[in-house]
């Protein structure tokens, strides 16, 4: 996004972020936002904001470490800011893939071209992963794929592959606006 804040930005009259807060609050208990800059912004949408735990930028697991710390449920869910369409009943169906499997953690995949496309962004994850996430993190592990894997996460797939449509550049968020993330 040019540096600015993607979490910021304008779509549809509204901040990317409170688009994801408002369709992720009916599917959840509580509801917080990670956030390292702007924080006066992200807490004016009425939730607990939380900055990364880690000293250096360690990107998407470090918001899921500030999660896990903060967590009073005994799940987690993730979704990122910038994705504002992802399904109304993405918890019910993550939870649904982590019971059946008996797993701690469950992701959402979408097929795309033929081939699995996994979005661990969108993660269910159980409390009790913070210890393993801590000794991963400080090891100096960074991929989201290497830790979920190594606790044996369960791919839940999706049909709608659009909904998972995120936006990256000023160019995919106006493709966004317009529908046609398809």
């Amino acid at each position: 996004m040019g540096g600015a804040d993607k979490g910021l930005q304008n779509h549809l009259g509204m901040p990317l972020a409170l688009h994801a807060l408002l369709r992720l609050a009916p599917q959840v208990g509580e509801v917080m936002i990670n956030a390292n800059r702007n924080l006066g912004a992200y807490e004016s949408f009425g939730v607990p904001v939380w900055p990364d735990p880690l000293a250096d930028y360690a990107g998407p697991l470090a918001g899921f470490l500030a999660g896990l710390e903060h967590c009073a449920t005994e799940w987690l869910v993730t979704v990122p800011c910038d994705t504002p369409d992802f399904p109304t009943d993405l918890v019910a169906r993550l939870a649904d893939g982590a019971n059946a499997a008996g797993a701690r953690i469950a992701l959402a995949s979408t097929v795309e071209d033929g081939a699995t496309q996994p979005h661990p962004v969108f993660c269910l994850m159980h409390a009790s992963l913070l210890e393993s996430l801590v000794h991963f993190t400080q090891g100096g592990g960074r991929k989201i794929d290497r830790w979920t894997a190594s606790v044996g996460a369960v791919e839940v797939p999706f049909d709608d592959a659009a909904a998972f449509f995120n936006a990256n550049t000023p160019d995919e968020l106006r493709r966004l606006q317009a529908g046609s993330a398809n």
